[in-house]
């Protein structure tokens, strides 16, 4: 197991490579460039400015995430061409530089849906909280606007300009059906796998947030069943998972037991846990198994016995110790350090056993 942690970048995210530096066991950082828009062409020189930031840091550079799919290949428009034939170039330049494994998602519209941001926890902390009968009564870009308002740091899947064209974009998803989505998602493998069989590239697409339909946009890698039919779109090992224990978590999935089916072809991991209620309402909470519904001791133990050899990053965490005053929602410091060693420990601990 690989330990990794997701940075925004210079200026553009408040935690440093040093405060990261500072987290026993972190070899890697996950990263992206974030202002670039879907669709477009990554150039040479800013993934070679952004490999040697982060190397002269002491990381490895192995994970990005994500390299965005664009609206317009989801939706099979004709005009998808351009924009996949500029992902494959983009996966050539970053395997030059050494990149291993692309984190990406195909979720309509919303890479992931909250309702708060800080929603304020028994303890005084505070996390990302999902009401889902707050979501099944305001309109979209109502709860957008309201959202965005006292961000100032750039959020994935949220960018400025695809929320600009957000009543566009839902006009054309009226009547786009989950087999629509399939069918486009199954031509995207099938132009994108062959490149990174080709520059030793692995995909790994991460779990739809929350993992059921919202907005009446459809959703397709929100359980077992509908992974494995993923998997056997194109049957490739560079065609695989980023496993996402928050977002299954979001739903009613047993997650060991995913792992357990499918375990070969996760390449990256990110654990995190929600505790979920019964009306559909979840929220982040702490990495301990007993803080949520995620069993993550588990999940830890479930990925040791496969002698999983793949990268891991704590996911969300909560905003702790006064840090929602300058952290991006969901990526503070304190609870993803505290994370990192929760799991590590349970790694530790069952490494320890199997050698005893």
């Amino acid at each position: 197991m690989k330990m990794t942690f997701r940075w925004y970048g210079e200026g553009n995210d408040k935690v440093t490579l040093g405060n990261i530096k500072q987290i026993p066991g972190v070899e890697g950082i996950v990263w992206s460039l974030h202002d670039m828009a879907a669709g477009e062409l990554w150039s040479e020189e800013r993934i070679a400015k952004e490999k040697a930031i982060i190397e002269a840091a002491g990381f490895h550079i192995d994970v990005v995430e994500s390299v965005n799919v664009h609206e317009d290949i989801k939706l099979g428009l004709p005009s998808r061409e351009k924009y996949i034939e500029n992902y494959k170039e983009t996966l050539r330049r970053l395997a030059k530089v050494g990149v291993k494994v692309v984190c990406y998602n195909f979720m309509p519209v919303f890479d992931w849906t909250r309702t708060e941001l800080y929603k304020e926890m028994e303890d005084g902390s505070n996390a990302l909280f999902f009401e889902k009968s707050k979501i099944e009564n305001i309109d979209p870009i109502e709860l957008i606007e309201k959202l965005s308002t006292n961000v100032d740091v750039t959020m994935p899947g949220w960018e400025p300009e695809r929320l600009s064209r957000l009543k566009e974009t839902f006009k054309l998803y009226e009547n786009f059906t989950a087999e629509d989505l399939w069918k486009n998602l199954e031509y995207f493998l099938e132009q994108v796998i062959p490149v990174c069989e080709e520059v030793g590239i692995k995909m790994g697409i991460h779990p739809d947030d929350p993992a059921f339909p919202i907005f009446g946009l459809p959703r397709l890698i929100i359980n077992k069943e509908n992974i494995g039919r993923f998997l056997n779109l194109v049957d490739s090992p560079y065609n695989g998972l980023s496993l996402c224990t928050g977002s299954l978590g979001s739903a009613n999935n047993d997650i060991p037991d995913i792992i357990d089916a499918y375990h070969d072809r996760i390449h990256f991991m990110h654990i995190r846990n929600v505790k979920r209620y019964d009306n559909g309402d979840f929220i982040e909470a702490s990495h301990r198994a007993c803080d949520g519904s995620v069993d993550t001791v588990k999940v830890v133990q479930t990925l040791h016995k496969h002698g999983y050899e793949g990268y891991v990053r704590p996911d969300h965490g909560r905003h702790i110790w006064g840090e929602e005053k300058w952290a991006r929602p969901g990526y503070g410091l304190y609870d993803r350090a505290l994370g990192i060693m929760y799991i590590l420990g349970v790694w530790d601990s069952v490494e320890k056993n199997a050698k005893s």
